[in-house]
């Protein structure tokens, strides 16, 4: 499994693939170092996202879920909703304005799951925060 670093706000976290996503971690790991803006999701519960909008990673559905653990991190690719990336801190069912979606874990955090809660509730109270995905 390949270790990806993210630094989100003053947070560093490694996660490893999942391998049971081999199509979605092989399209995102072509993005690396991949940098963008995380918030609070609106509908989930406790997590944050990344909303992607129209983007296409050229994948499908593959090992997707609607219940993330505490730092799996999911991928959209759309089609209900807007392509998007999740990371759940807490509890999280993923979910859009039309329902219920699920989206393709493909990271799992590894190291620094303590800061995830901390994570997350800055990002709620404090907006938008600078995310960076890259390999560790």
């Amino acid at each position: 499994m390949t270790r990806i670093r993210i630094r989100a706000a003053e947070y560093t976290l490694i996660a490893e693939t999942n391998p049971d996503a081999p199509e979605t971690v092989a399209a995102f790991l072509k993005l690396l170092p991949y940098k963008q803006k995380i918030i609070h999701v609106r509908w989930s519960g406790e997590g944050c996202w990344i909303p992607l909008g129209e983007f296409k990673l050229g994948v499908g559905f593959e090992n997707h879920t609607s219940h993330p653990s505490v730092g799996d991190i999911l991928f959209y690719p759309g089609g209900y909703s807007e392509t998007e990336i999740i990371l759940a801190y807490g509890s999280c069912m993923f979910a859009s304005k039309m329902g219920q979606l699920a989206g393709n874990h493909f990271l799992t955090v590894v190291e620094g799951k303590e800061n995830l809660r901390a994570l997350g509730v800055k990002t709620l109270w404090e907006g938008a925060q600078d995310i960076v995905f890259e390999l560790a």
